[in-house]
């Protein structure tokens, strides 16, 4: 195996998917900081979720609301609801799967929240059934995605979806958009 080529065509390939990013995805971006801004300042909270890779992106992100992301400020309302273990495995065996999250969101969502789903492939059933939840609440239902979209066109508001098929690029953009959006809140609200 010639790692040199193999570590140069990965960083070509991160480099055309971020391109792409930013050519295609500056307006749902906005409308998300926007939505979050909203909620922020009207006493509501934003809640993430997603299952493998992206929950542990869904708790990165809480993190970086709820404790610091560039310096020192007051805590931003943010919680992953991928963390609670036996919440989780109370969901999973009692109502299945494909309900861990929306059962979530209408314990812990209020409207006015921003909901925002994390999936690679947009096919996530447990996703896109608590962004049904939180639209029915009068949560926005935001997400971050792949691959078009999958079944969340339609039904996430601001729906960014990065233009790519590969989950690890995927994911690189998602926690990179995630990590832009706490920046952005944190100036926004005034507290960069």
């Amino acid at each position: 195996m010639d790692i040199k080529a193999f570590f140069e065509a990965e960083m070509a390939e991160h480099r055309a998917v971020a391109d792409r990013t930013a050519a295609t995805l500056g307006p749902a971006f906005e409308r998300l900081v926007a939505a979050s801004v909203r909620s922020l300042q009207g006493g509501g909270k934003l809640l993430f979720f997603g299952n493998g890779g992206s929950a542990a992106d869904a708790q990165h992100l809480a993190t970086e609301f709820t404790v610091r992301y560039k310096r020192d400020r007051r805590a931003i309302p943010a919680i992953a609801l991928t963390t609670d273990s036996s919440t989780l495995t109370a969901i999973g065996n009692d109502l299945g799967f494909d309900q861990l999250f929306a059962r979530q969101i209408e314990a812990l969502g209020r409207p006015g929240d921003v909901a925002i789903g994390i999936t690679t492939s947009g096919r996530s059933r447990n996703v896109l059934l608590a962004l049904r939840e939180a639209e029915r609440l009068k949560i926005v239902p935001a997400a971050l995605c792949g691959r078009g979209g999958g079944d969340l066109v339609g039904v996430a508001e601001p729906l960014l979806i990065v233009p790519s098929e590969t989950t690890a690029r995927i994911q690189e953009m998602h926690i990179t958009l995630g990590q832009m959006l706490c920046g952005a809140v944190e100036i926004a609200l005034d507290l960069a």
